[in-house]
């Protein structure tokens, strides 16, 4: 089992979407897969679940969110086993809530007392962590994905420390560049941070604590437009420095090519394209762009952009899968 963050400081990209497709194909190939929905928006949830399912859940303040599994360790009392949310045989859910936000100072806190070698705090930390790992073993899955804010907060800390290995969804322009800058300083900072705790970790656990490895998979350059397979003009600017930028201050390299275009560099996982009209018809339908049927709107060049958005998604999902095994 695998588990994986996408994570970008910088909102706006389509993590969410892109973590919301992946997990569908991922299902689709056979490949038994946790959605986790850890951004305290719940965006994630709201695309998967049906509008009568979010009322069913959250008007009747159901107990299965992962808060209703956190807020117990936080008390001191017994782990609560996390709700599954299945959505068909070979994907499941944990879904997100908005009040996630409020633990951020008590991981916070923990964060500190770790350095003291307190049981709690170590607990506390580990949360994400045993969460996922009950999850994983009660649907016997084989990846695990998580969707994270767009912040360098505490949660995402913890939840970052508890992952093999992090994608980074990008856009090509400025800000997506210093979002790659700021992720890659303060990531390799948060693993030594954790590797120093993890030499203080308490004898008497009974419980698994993060390995803390979060390595690098690669980026995704996310929405750009299309023109003969290539990014257009307007698009190279800031997508060519991509490479470098994610080298330097992700990878840690010295030595950098400046030359390497996005097309040419082994870390670019892939370019996505912008499914434009696709997309509402895909939020309307709750089911993801390369599922959309002619009773759905997608007729005519609706349906072939359908159909090879399969195809290109399918690829992307292998490559990640090849990569992250």
């Amino acid at each position: 089992m695998k588990k994986i963050i996408f994570f970008n400081n910088k909102g706006g990209v389509g993590k969410t979407t892109t973590v919301y497709h992946i997990a569908w194909m991922m299902s689709e190939m056979g490949v038994k897969t946790i959605a986790v929905d850890l951004d305290p928006q719940s965006n994630l949830t709201s695309m998967f679940l049906s509008p009568e399912r979010l009322e069913e859940v959250y008007e009747n303040n159901e107990p299965i969110t992962v808060l209703d599994s956190i807020t117990p360790i936080v008390s001191g009392d017994p782990y609560n086993p996390i709700h599954i949310e299945k959505i068909n045989d070979n994907l499941g859910l944990l879904l997100g809530n908005l009040a996630l936000s409020t633990f951020e100072d008590s991981l916070s806190e923990a964060w500190l007392k770790c350095l003291d070698s307190q049981v709690y705090a170590f607990r506390l930390i580990s949360i994400f962590n045993t969460i996922i790992d009950d999850a994983v073993s009660r649907f016997n899955a084989e990846m695990v994905l998580i969707d994270v804010g767009p912040n360098l907060g505490a949660i995402n800390r913890t939840i970052a420390i508890s992952s093999d290995y992090i994608i980074m969804p990008v856009a090509s322009d400025l800000f997506s560049l210093q979002g790659i800058k700021n992720l890659g300083m303060t990531l390799n900072k948060w693993k030594e941070q954790w590797n120093l705790r993890k030499s203080l970790t308490p004898d008497n656990i009974k419980f698994k604590i993060p390995e803390g490895l979060a390595l690098p998979c690669g980026y995704i350059i996310m929405q750009y437009t299309a023109k003969d397979s290539r990014p257009v003009k307007s698009y190279l600017k800031w997508a060519n420095r991509i490479p470098a930028v994610f080298s330097e201050c992700v990878l840690g390299n010295e030595q950098l090519n400046n030359s390497i275009t996005v097309e040419q560099d082994e870390n670019c996982i892939s370019l996505l394209k912008h499914y434009r009209s696709l997309a509402p018809m895909s939020m309307e339908a709750h089911k993801p762009i390369f599922l959309l049927k002619p009773a759905d709107g997608a007729i005519g060049a609706h349906l072939y952009a359908v159909q090879k958005s399969y195809e290109e998604f399918k690829i992307l999902t292998e490559k990640i899968i090849e990569r992250c095994i």
